[in-house]
């Protein structure tokens, strides 16, 4: 079964959000198809960003989506 897993790294330092969210990543396994970052929007765009430039590079990440939720960034790890 395919698993969809999701991380909410509100009110961390970008230092803290990005191991959050590689920690979360090598835990993910091959199930897990999708992994939602939740990092929020109106308290500012750093954490968006700078998820969304780390994770534009990782190894298991390929490719990034973006929805209609401006706080939100989804990871797709593999193909349904």
């Amino acid at each position: 079964m395919a698993a969809f897993e999701e991380i909410d790294v509100h009110g961390m330092t970008r230092q803290q959000a990005i191991a959050a969210v590689d920690a979360k990543l090598r835990r993910c396994r091959g199930e897990v198809y999708r992994l939602r970052v939740i990092h929020g929007f109106h308290g500012g765009t750093a954490l968006r960003d700078a998820v969304r430039k780390h994770c534009a590079g990782h190894e298991k990440v390929l490719r990034i989506e973006l929805g209609l939720n401006p706080g939100e960034t989804d990871l797709i790890l593999r193909e349904l």
